[in-house]
C-alpha cells in the first residue's frame, strides 16, 4: 500500500504537489486555500494565475491539474482539489479533504512521493485525508502479466501543523488500519469466482483472523447439513464446490455490549434456474461484498482495540445450475425451523443471510448489522453510489446515519412497510422468498425480519449498488469492488463502545 507519513509545513519534497483551493471573488473563479505548509508568497501569486488559467472553479469534488512549472515550482505536477465553501474542521470539510485526497492520489500514479497540503489543521482533517490518499491510490493488479507502468504513488507526506501531535499521529494510525482492512475487502471482491470458492474465501479470511487472534469457526457441507441450515445448503447445493458458514468473534477484555454481524457471501451468483442475463452476470463474482465487508470490520475492530464484542458470521456460497441445485417451488427448512418456498432461485442472498441471522440470535447480540448486495430494487431507488438500511429502532438508525455520515459513505434509511408483509406469504410453508413485484427491496429486508429475535435491535445495510463500482471512479472509490460498509461499521462500532 501507498505509505502516508505526517510532515512539518518546511519539509515540501516531493515530485506531485496536491493543494486545496476555495471559490475566489469572482463568480467560477478559484483562489489557493493555504494550509500550513510553508509556499512562498510568489508562488502562492503564480499558483492563483494558473489556477485561473485552467478555468478552477474551487467546487467541491473538482480537480485541476497543470504543470509545476507553470506556478514556478519544482513540481511536475500540481493537483488542486476542490474544497467549495466548506468551513474549517467541519463535517464537509472532511468528507472534501477525504474525497480530494482519494481522486488526487488516482491521478498521481506513477509519482513517488506526494506532498499533500492542502489545509489539515485536527486530527479528524488527518484522518480523512489519511484513508482517502490510501483508497485512492489503491490498484488490483493481482493478474497483471507485468506491472503497470503507472504504479500506485509510493509515499504520501501530509503537511500538518505538529508532525508530533499524540492526536494526529494516533489518527494517522487509525487510518492505516481502517484503509488496509477496506483495501483487503477489495481484493476479495476484485478476485474472480474461479479462484475464490466458497472454501477459499472461508479460508483466506480465516488466515488473517487467526493472525490477529480472533475465534474462527468454519462449517463445512456436512456439518451445514446436521446442523440444520437449510438456507445456505438449499443455496450452494448446486456446485461443485460446496458451501460453508464462517463464524469469527472478537472478545476484547472489559467489553460489556454486543454486535453481530451477518455478510452475504454469495461468490458467484448465476440466479440459478431462475437466471439472470447475461448482462447481469459479470459483476456477481462481487456478490460476496457483505461478507468482505463484515470480515475487513471484525478484523479492523481487533486491531483498533475497539472495547466491544463482536461476532461476525460470512454465509458462504455459490448459486449455480446443476442436477443438484434447488429448483423453483422447493421447500427449505431454515435454522431457526421456519420453512421457505423458493419461488425465485435468484432470491438466494436472503436464504443464506436467514440462517446467518438465526444462528447470531444464539450469541444474544444487543444489535445486529446484516450486509448483503440483495437487491437489484434498491439500486433502482438509490442509484449506484448509495446505499439502503432498513432498521427496527429508531435509536439505531440515528446512531447509524451519524456514524455513516462520519465515514462519508451514503446511506439512505428505507421504510418497513407492514401492507408489504403478506406479500411474502406461501400456500404450502411459512414463508415465500420473494414478495410481490414492486416494493422489492422492502419485501426483502420485510423476509429477514423474520428470523430475528423480538426485542433485538436490528438494521439491514443493503449495499447492492456502491459495492462493486462498474462506472467512472469517483472519490475515494476506483472501478471495481468499494469495500463499501467498512467505514460505516467501524465508527458504529467505536462509538458504540465509547457510549
Amino acid at each position: 500500500m501507498t505509505t502516508v507519513r505526517l510532515v512539518k509545513p518546511s519539509e515540501l519534497d516531493g515530485d506531485v504537489l496536491v493543494i486545496g483551493t476555495v471559490p475566489g471573488p469572482r463568480k467560477g473563479s478559484a483562489v489557493f486555500s493555504p494550509g500550513k505548509a510553508n509556499i512562498a508568497p510568489a508562488a502562492v501569486k503564480k499558483i492563483n494565475e494558473a489556477l485561473a488559467a485552467s478555468g478552477a472553479s474551487g467546487k467541491v469534488g473538482e480537480l485541476v491539474s497543470f504543470l509545476g512549472a507553470a506556478a514556478g515550482l519544482r513540481y511536475t505536477t500540481v493537483h488542486a482539489i476542490g474544497l467549495g465553501a466548506t468551513e474549517m474542521n467541519t463535517r464537509e470539510r472532511y468528507d472534501a479533504l477525504r474525497d480530494g485526497a482519494g481522486v488526487a492520489l488516482r491521478a498521481s500514479a506513477g509519482a513517488k512521493k506526494v506532498v499533500f497540503a492542502a489545509p489539515i489543521c485536527s486530527a479528524e482533517a488527518v484522518l480523512a485525508a489519511s484513508v482517502g490518499a490510501q483508497l485512492g491510490a489503491y490498484q488490483f493488479n493481482a493478474y497483471k502479466s507485468s506491472a503497470p507502468k503507472k504504479g500506485p504513488a509510493k509515499a504520501v507526506a501530509l503537511v500538518v501543523p505538529d508532525p508530533r501531535d499524540p492526536q494526529s499521529r494516533a489518527a494517522l494510525n487509525s487510518s492505516n488500519t481502517v484503509a488496509d482492512n477496506v483495501c483487503f475487502a477489495r481484493d476479495l471482491i476484485n478476485t474472480p469466482a474461479a479462484d475464490l470458492h466458497p472454501d477459499d474465501l472461508a479460508q483466506t479470511v480465516a488466515a488473517r483472523a487467526t493472525e490477529l487472534g480472533l475465534d474462527v469457526e468454519i462449517l463445512d457441507e456436512e456439518q451445514l447439513v446436521e446442523g440444520g441450515y437449510g438456507g445456505i445448503v438449499g443455496v450452494g447445493q448446486g456446485a461443485a464446490d460446496p458451501p460453508r458458514l464462517a463464524r469469527i468473534a472478537y472478545r476484547p477484555k472489559g467489553a460489556k455490549k454486543h454486535v453481530a454481524l451477518i455478510g452475504k457471501g454469495i461468490t458467484y451468483d448465476t440466479g440459478g434456474y431462475d437466471m439472470k442475463p447475461a448482462m447481469s452476470m459479470g459483476p456477481m463474482k462481487g456478490d460476496m461484498s457483505g461478507a468482505a465487508a463484515v470480515a475487513a470490520t471484525i478484523c479492523a475492530a481487533a486491531e483498533l482495540g475497539l472495547k466491544i464484542n463482536v461476532t461476525a458470521y460470512l454465509c458462504i456460497a455459490e448459486n449455480m445450475v446443476s442436477g443438484t441445485a434447488t429448483r423453483p417451488a422447493d421447500v427449505l427448512t431454515m435454522y431457526n425451523g421456519k420453512t421457505v418456498e423458493v419461488n425465485n432461485t435468484d432470491a438466494e442472498g436472503r436464504l443464506v443471510m436467514a440462517d446467518g441471522l438465526a444462528r447470531s440470535a444464539e450469541d444474544n447480540p444487543d444489535v445486529v448489522f446484516d450486509v448483503a448486495t440483495l437487491t437489484g430494487a434498491m439500486v433502482v431507488a438509490l442509484g449506484d453510489q448509495t446505499a439502503g438500511y432498513f432498521a427496527n429502532d429508531d435509536e439505531l438508525a440515528a446512531d447509524l446515519d451519524t456514524a455513516a455520515k462520519q465515514a462519508g459513505e451514503p446511506f439512505w434509511r428505507m421504510p418497513l412497510l407492514e401492507h408489504l408483509r403478506p406479500s411474502l406469504d406461501s400456500t404450502v410453508a411459512d414463508l415465500s422468498n420473494i414478495g410481490g413485484r414492486m416494493g422489492g427491496s422492502i419485501s426483502a429486508a420485510l423476509f429477514l425480519r423474520e428470523f430475528i429475535p423480538n426485542g433485538v435491535k436490528w438494521a439491514h445495510l443493503d449495499i447492492a449498488g456502491p459495492a462493486l463500482n462498474g462506472n467512472a471512479p469517483y472519490g475515494v472509490v476506483g472501478k471495481g469492488g468499494a469495500g463499501f460498509a467498512v467505514r460505516t461499521l467501524l465508527r458504529y462500532l467505536d462509538g458504540a463502545a465509547q457510549s
